[in-house]
């Protein structure tokens, strides 16, 4: 029996679990972070070299570090390596890897559309985002794969189509349960279908890490305007029940 293919995945934070969690089955996961602290029996904890010169390298680190990140692994990556990034915004981390990652080295953008805590029943039927970066080959190659290796109901987007869209679809989400989040403690006795449905939306991001937040309502170039036309839509209706 052949030897498992060797993944490095740079971020071990939750969604780095999940990542090493998942893909173990399928690669002998070599993971760097300066906060792990040693083997979990899904990945090897190494040094970021390690990580960087495997295969394939997937990066779980946070938008606002990525293009550090780029600059440290650049001379450590293979020829012909390939780059996978699984950040909340594309078009910032397409650019970046574009620009700063060696041309003989793919690249493909993905967003898993999904946490630890949407994920904590398995991948099966869960949604990842897959951008073309550097190569439409590739980004057609890691879309299969998530789809039948994984389960995963994959959307083949540009980083454009994808920012735009998350904008709204994260975007307003995050914002939302951070206000209710701020409004705890909330009823929790006489409460109804619909108040539950939105407290489980709010529990699904509630862990989240800062780092999170900041990439979908900063990072994300399309977020501020639908945040406006929020705010306006809300001070709409506002004045209409002042008045």
């Amino acid at each position: 029996m052949s030897a498992k293919p060797r993944l490095g995945l740079i971020g071990y934070g939750a969604f780095g679990k999940l990542t090493a969690q998942h893909l173990a089955a399928h690669f002998d996961v070599r993971a760097f972070d300066p906060a792990m602290t040693g083997d979990d029996g899904f990945a090897t904890r190494v040094d970021l070299a390690g990580a960087a010169g495997c295969p394939v390298v997937i990066l779980a680190v946070p938008v606002g570090v990525l293009e550090h990140t780029l600059v440290e692994i650049a001379p450590m990556l293979s020829a012909g390596a390939l780059v996978i990034d699984v950040g909340s915004v594309k078009v910032k981390p397409a650019e970046a890897m574009q620009r700063l990652l060696p041309d003989h080295v793919r690249i493909v953008g993905t967003h898993p559309l999904f946490g630890p805590q949407s994920a904590r029943d398995g991948l099966t039927g869960l949604r990842i985002a897959v951008c073309e970066v550097r190569g439409a080959r590739d980004a057609r190659r890691t879309a299969a794969w998530c789809r039948l290796r994984l389960g995963l109901k994959v959307f083949n987007v540009t980083p454009e189509d994808h920012d735009r869209e998350a904008a709204t679809v994260q975007g307003l989400t995050h914002l939302i349960a951070k206000v209710l989040l701020n409004m705890e403690p909330l009823p929790t006795r006489m409460t109804t279908a619909s108040f539950e449905r939105v407290m489980q939306g709010v529990d699904m991001v509630r862990h989240d890490s800062p780092a999170v937040y900041q990439a979908i309502e900063r990072d994300n170039p399309f977020a501020a305007r639908v945040r406006e036309r929020f705010f306006a839509l809300f001070d709409q209706a506002r004045g209409e029940l002042d008045g």
